[in-house]
């Protein structure tokens, strides 16, 4: 989004003739400049997720009250671009504000690396007073390009997003070349838990249901707060050494709910994309999250990947031979999707207990009700907690109580969902 304004005292040109002897008009008077704090409370509005997505006006939804609206630096729009935006523009020339100023980034030593992304690089280090590990995300900023904006969008919603089941981000430290990501230290992510601890990859049922139990709840957790991760893969679950599991990478995550609901179709990682996402489809919700879920619970089950395709296309024909081909008849609308080709090779629907022999009938439904074709047919996070499959979890049982023994005083319970207590 850009701004243009006429400069200040120039009156914009005029399609009449103008008598050059007629004496010269007096100039208009200059406007005053604008306050100081009338800039900041505009520059607030632009960039505070909060305010947006609680605003009464699109929402009767009331806002959570333990999540004060934030921002990650006062943005100067005439300067923004969708690319990147300079740090010499955030904050009125100020430096990113940091979640403890006393930091620097010589308070922590750096271990090992240990991975590397398009924008940053992530490695282990120590917090020098206290001897806590955590996980250090480096951001080099270049003078010309500026702070990408992913790094902007990622620190605004870790911000804001605080559950046991997301990464926590500990501290924000800016220096004149770099921003530093400080979070909390997980041991590893998915990916490399199941090529460890599984079985060629596949791990057993247990550690397979307490898993998708704390994915969903991370994912209902962002979903209840607006939010769409984008990008679920293994690779962005992080596992640590008591078993929990959280949701990282919010590099690709997006506030939704705000009156343009017409978002990117290149995003989450291909094998784990939604078929609607792949169609072209620029309206979708967060169906894409619950479908990149139930993929990553058929890997656990085998160790491969579900949908392992190479291209968009190859996507698409590899989903439709296991799922189906689907047509106006089984999804209306689908030809309207700009992707969509009327020479689709049609194949039926295959049992998935052919394919996945491990899983039992109860979680084969459950599956089943994350990957289905069309978006609005798929489960809910807060619906997928609640299934049968869950029925035998520990964690289950005891958020279920928890919830129960919260709700007692209320006359009913909305939705019939229970929130499970200190969640949320």
């Amino acid at each position: 989004m850009s701004l243009l304004c006429a400069s200040p005292g120039q009156a914009p040109p005029s399609s009449r003739s103008i008598d050059k002897t007629a004496e010269p008009s007096p100039s208009p008077p200059s406007r005053a400049p604008t306050p100081p704090a009338a800039q900041l409370e505009i520059a607030n509005k632009l960039t505070t997720a909060s305010a947006l997505l609680w605003d009464p006006k699109f929402t009767s939804r009331p806002p959570p009250g333990k999540l004060p609206p934030t921002h990650a630096g006062t943005l100067s729009v005439a300067n923004r671009t969708d690319s990147s935006i300079s740090v010499r523009n955030l904050g009125g020339g100020q430096t990113i504000p940091v979640m403890d100023n006393r930091r620097h980034p010589s308070s922590f030593q750096q271990l090992e690396k240990l991975g590397e992304g398009t924008y940053a690089t992530v490695f282990k280090g120590r917090n020098r007073q206290t001897g806590e590990l955590v996980a250090l995300k480096e951001i080099h900023l270049d003078s010309e390009e500026g702070t990408p904006s992913t790094a902007i969008r990622e620190i605004s919603l870790m911000k804001e997003l605080k559950h046991e089941n997301i990464v926590l981000l500990h501290d924000v430290i800016h220096t004149e070349n770099k921003l530093m990501l400080v979070f909390e230290f997980m041991d590893k992510d998915l990916k490399r838990y199941m090529d460890s601890r599984g079985d060629r990859g596949a791990l057993d049922p247990p550690t397979i249901k307490s898993f998708m139990y704390q994915l969903l709840r991370g994912i209902a957790f962002c979903h209840d707060n607006r939010v769409l991760h984008r990008d679920l893969k293994p690779q962005n679950l992080l596992i640590n050494n008591r078993g929990q599991l959280k949701l990282a990478d919010f590099g690709l995550a997006r506030a939704f709910g705000i009156p343009v609901n017409t978002f990117s179709n290149e995003v989450v990682t291909l094998w784990y994309r939604a078929p609607d996402v792949l169609l072209g489809s620029r309206t979708y919700n967060t169906s894409i999250d619950i479908w990149s879920a139930g993929c990553i619970m058929a890997e656990m089950y085998t160790g491969r990947p579900l949908f392992p395709g190479t291209t968009n296309e190859d996507q698409l024909q590899k989903i439709f031979r296991l799922m189906g081909t689907p047509s106006e008849r089984s999804w209306p609308g689908i030809s309207q999707l700009p992707e969509y080709k009327g020479n689709f090779p049609v194949y039926a629907t295959q049992d998935l207990r052919l394919i996945l022999p491990q899983v039992d009938q109860v979680g084969l439904n459950l599956l089943n009700s994350m990957l289905q074709l069309r978006p609005e047919m798929r489960v809910t996070a807060p619906q997928a907690l609640n299934h049968p499959w869950f029925n035998d979890l520990p964690a289950r049982q005891q958020h279920n109580a928890m919830a129960a023994a919260q709700a007692q005083p209320l006359p009913a319970q909305m939705g019939g969902y229970q929130v499970p207590q200190g969640a949320y």
